[in-house]
């Protein structure tokens, strides 16, 4: 392994070397301290880009036809690597971020396991989505060609890290690895708060590259400040998609870039998500108090850093609606508060929850405890008439952290009627008994046009990584609602269709040759087989 392995040295890493940048210096920030950590990471230059991008480039048509096993090997090499970087990438994470160990140790847990997932969707090969269609030379009134189609990879991607998942959504996090599955040389732009932990991650990869004997540029990692590092990289014509979790303003900025050049390529961003709860009366009369208490608990886990934090709650106006505001304030109230990522999403976090506090049709219902250290949140839930959000619809922008806006609706058309009206989200959860049925089958289709998954009884704090989860939806939720950053169809992102006609056997991939070599699955005149 690298030096960085172990201490990070303030290198970035392209291609096969490890390098000290030019740029701006960049510190992280321990944020239970407000101390800055060593050492320093100086940022890339346009010239460390570009040489990024080349060696990304010049990698491609090596790296996206390594064989499938090679290519799920690699995966799972890198795996391991992060796994031996031990105690020593743990304890540097919990320093950058103020997130605990259990939580981090879960999150380590979570990005190995998603790299093991994709090697599986590698070596199985579905995701080449791989159609034939036999020639019919006798069909009348025109014979049919041989057709012959398979996905292949789109090219270099550039993926940038992201503040409250250092780990999962970072440098070998879900966008890495789909791309990487997808047979993408990767270009990491490392986000600022956590250049140490990327340091250590990145080195992890380079060790598995070199095992794996794959071309150095299938991965770079760069540091910069500002935005001009991962403008630099969206604007290189070598870079052919995008992946990007954070702040709307971002993410826009990104797109922006990618449609202006010459050719325009995808930018798969996960920006900005309120996560309605939808509080019906049968689950409001049965357990009031204990969804209160729930929604509590969600509410302020990992001081409400999450995409999927349940940010909106909207009850159908009953009687009981006092017993979830009894349960929910009763599990706020004197809570403690809790350090959050960085001094900058603290101090956004401050400035979203003092707007909301001071509109004036807007009622504190709870708050938490004050603060007791630097960059420490209290948890808020407040609550605000129904009619008033039509009005005022920059009352549901999204406040990243622990806090949530309830409104109580006169019936299930009112309800619709706000449904309508928001933007889209990540999540909608519904809390329902049998006696609720009838009811929220008539806003499933509202609810399926608004969010990328609807769930029950439950919190979208927890996203399963697995085939079958949908981590997206309509804008802003993300650039694409057809698309998930989370689960094996992450790889779709990273992939295109390329159709084959009339082409001799000899000539054709693997993949598509007549005799099946890879052994997959594949549909052949329609129909599914290993024929």
């Amino acid at each position: 392994m690298l030096l960085e392995a172990r201490h990070p040295t303030g290198e970035m890493i392209i291609g096969a070397g490890a390098f000290h940048g030019t740029g701006p210096m960049i510190h992280a920030v321990n944020p239970a301290t407000g101390e800055n950590m060593d050492p320093g990471f100086a940022g890339a230059t346009p010239s460390d880009v570009a040489r990024a991008c080349a060696l990304a480039a010049e990698a491609f048509p090596t790296y996206r036809e390594t064989s499938l096993e090679v290519r799920a090997r690699f995966l799972e090499s890198i795996a391991d690597e992060i796994l031996a970087l031990g105690d020593a990438l743990i304890e540097r994470v919990m320093a950058e971020s103020g997130l605990p160990r259990a939580r981090l140790e879960g999150e380590r847990g979570r990005t190995c396991g998603q790299l093991r997932l994709f090697a599986q969707v590698v070596r199985a090969g579905d995701f080449l989505d791989v159609r034939i269609d036999p020639a019919q030379p006798d069909r009348l009134p025109m014979a049919r060609p041989d057709l012959r189609l398979r996905n292949i990879a789109i090219g270099p991607v550039a993926v940038f890290g992201v503040s409250n998942f250092p780990l999962a959504f970072s440098g070998a996090g879900g966008d890495t690895a789909s791309a990487l599955a997808a047979g993408c040389p990767v270009v990491v732009k490392a986000h600022s708060a956590h250049p140490g932990t990327s340091a250590l991650v990145a080195s992890a990869i380079r060790t598995a590259i070199e095992a794996s004997g794959l071309p150095e540029g299938v991965f770079s990692m760069l540091f910069g400040t500002g935005g001009d590092v991962g403008a630099a990289l969206v604007a290189d014509p070598r870079i052919k998609a995008v992946g990007f979790t954070g702040s709307r303003g971002g993410g826009v900025a990104l797109m922006q870039i990618a449609a202006a050049r010459k050719e325009p390529i995808p930018v798969y961003a996960e920006m900005s998500s309120i996560n309605p709860v939808l509080l019906f009366p049968g689950a409001l009369a049965a357990r009031g108090e204990e969804i209160g208490k729930s929604f509590a608990g969600a509410l302020q886990l990992g001081a409400g850093q999450f995409c999927t934090n349940p940010g909106f709650v909207i009850a159908i106006d009953t009687p009981d609606v006092a017993n979830f505001v009894k349960g929910a304030c009763a599990a706020i109230d004197g809570g403690a508060a809790q350090t959050m990522l960085t001094p900058s999403i603290h101090a956004a976090y401050d400035r979203g929850v003092e707007a909301l506090a001071g509109h004036e049709d807007v009622t504190t219902l709870v708050r938490g405890a004050q603060p007791t250290g630097p960059n420490q949140a209290r948890t808020g839930l407040f609550e605000v008439k129904a009619d008033s959000i039509g009005s005022e619809p920059g009352l549901l922008h999204e406040i990243f952290g622990a806090t949530s806006l309830m409104t109580r609706v006169r019936d299930v058309d009112q309800l619709r009627d706000l449904l309508v009206d928001i933007e889209g989200q990540l999540t909608i959860s519904i809390h329902m008994e049998e006696s609720d049925h009838d009811a929220v089958a008539t806003l499933l289709p509202v609810m399926e046009e608004k969010a990328g998954r609807i769930l029950v009884n439950g919190f979208g704090t927890g996203v399963e990584v697995s085939h079958a989860m949908v981590h997206g939806g309509p804008f802003p939720a993300t650039s694409d609602s057809r698309t998930t950053s989370v689960g094996t169809l992450a790889i779709r992102r990273f992939l295109r269709p390329v159709c084959y006609q009339d082409m001799p056997q000899s000539l054709l991939p693997e993949a598509l040759r007549a005799d099946n070599p890879l052994g997959l699955w594949r549909m052949s005149d329609g129909m599914m087989g290993r024929d």
